[in-house]
């Protein structure tokens, strides 16, 4: 079960369904759920599907607003996640997430 810290923002944005792709540095983790971490706020999604690759492999013009609800533009996405992994250049994972059903 991953396991992910989240600020404030991205926390809120998975939270209401505004965000159901989150990028992340690295190799896909195992596991079905995922788990939000935000203070001492919680948060599990069930994980649909992962897609890795190079940053601008997995955040294309076609899903940017899906990640940074709050980007304008595809480079404004790119601009956000690399001031969240400053200097890290290799493989990103794609998280495509939904709530957990109850």
């Amino acid at each position: 079960m991953p396991l992910f810290r989240t600020k404030k923002e991205p926390f809120e944005w998975l939270k209401s369904g505004k965000k159901p792709i989150d990028v992340r540095k690295g190799a896909p983790l195992y596991g079905e759920v995922a788990v939000y971490l935000s203070g001492p706020n919680v948060l599990r999604m069930r994980i649909l599907k992962k897609q890795t690759g190079k940053l601008t492999e997995v955040v294309r013009l076609d899903n940017f607003r899906l990640i940074i609800p709050s980007a304008l533009i595809l480079d404004d996405a790119i601009a956000y996640l690399q001031g969240l992994y400053i200097g890290y250049d290799d493989v990103f994972t794609a998280y495509y997430v939904a709530p957990l059903e109850r």
